[in-house]
């Protein structure tokens, strides 16, 4: 779609001082998808040269905001962790076309903050951390978790910048379960929930995302009962935080949920595959 509001795009390797109607354009997908008529200039983040994934001196594992889903892809097949079979599990969540793939990118699906961000559910269930850049030089991390406050809300100030994720190295160490609903064949996540199993001291982390308006990571320092997993589940997630939408109704959110999320904590207490 012609954005015909939009009179300059800048280059994002050149600071400049932000002014209203700016915003910044990486991929592109979500910004030519729709009109935007607030926009005025696109700051391209495209020729930065930032590294799509790097791994830590300490195991951990750095993604680029500008990192596109095919990128990601392909790096995680051979990433040799028990983690990896989540990252192609979440980049085919978005059941794209191949032209998304390679135009998407990570921070972009983060950004947007919709409740159905497959990015969103991977970083927040291996317990990723924002790095944000301000228009002052201020750096600040916030956990995905946290970055996410609603549907199409984040914690991003005017201005500032996702520059990348960073997920920790014990994280891409656990065991992973993965399940996923959409009304039909090809759909929207209507419910998505990812549980990681820790080997090293036995907690288990389930994230629920997709069936509620924000991302919702429930962390266990042992394997919980199946009362005390729908107990918190319960308690974590408000009656008014299950998302609304023709993708699905709260109701049936709730209930997929509760389900796939007693069926990770049997397939992760079981031990390996």
């Amino acid at each position: 779609m012609d954005l015909n509001t939009v009179v300059e795009i800048r280059d994002g390797r050149h600071p400049a001082p932000w002014r209203p109607g700016d915003a910044w354009l990486g991929g592109g997908t979500y910004l030519f998808s729709e009109p935007q008529p607030h926009l005025r200039r696109l700051v391209d983040l495209s020729r930065t040269g930032w590294t799509p994934v790097r791994r830590g001196p300490d195991g951990s594992l750095e993604i680029a905001a500008t990192c596109t889903i095919a990128q990601l892809s392909r790096y995680a097949r051979g990433l040799g962790a028990p983690a990896a079979p989540l990252f192609e599990q979440c980049c085919r969540a978005f059941l794209a076309s191949f032209k998304i793939w390679n135009m998407a990118t990570v921070g972009g699906n983060l950004c947007n903050a919709l409740p159905a961000g497959p990015m969103t559910s991977l970083t927040a269930a291996l317990d990723g951390e924002c790095l944000l850049l301000a228009q002052d030089g201020g750096r600040r991390r916030v956990r995905v978790a946290d970055f996410v406050t609603g549907a199409g809300r984040k914690d991003l100030a005017e201005g500032e910048l996702l520059r990348s994720v960073t997920l920790p190295a014990r994280a891409l160490s656990c065991r992973t379960a993965f399940r996923q609903a959409s009304l039909y064949g090809l759909g929207r996540s209507g419910v998505l929930v990812v549980g990681a199993l820790d080997p090293l001291d036995g907690s288990l982390a389930v994230t629920l995302t997709a069936s509620t308006v924000r991302p919702v990571r429930l962390w266990f320092p042992l394997a919980p009962t199946a009362g005390r997993l729908r107990a918190a589940i319960e308690g974590a997630v408000a009656d008014g935080e299950w998302f609304d939408d023709i993708h699905g109704l709260p109701r049936w959110r709730r209930h997929m949920t509760f389900r796939y999320a007693e069926e990770i904590r049997r397939e992760l207490e079981g031990g390996p595959r």
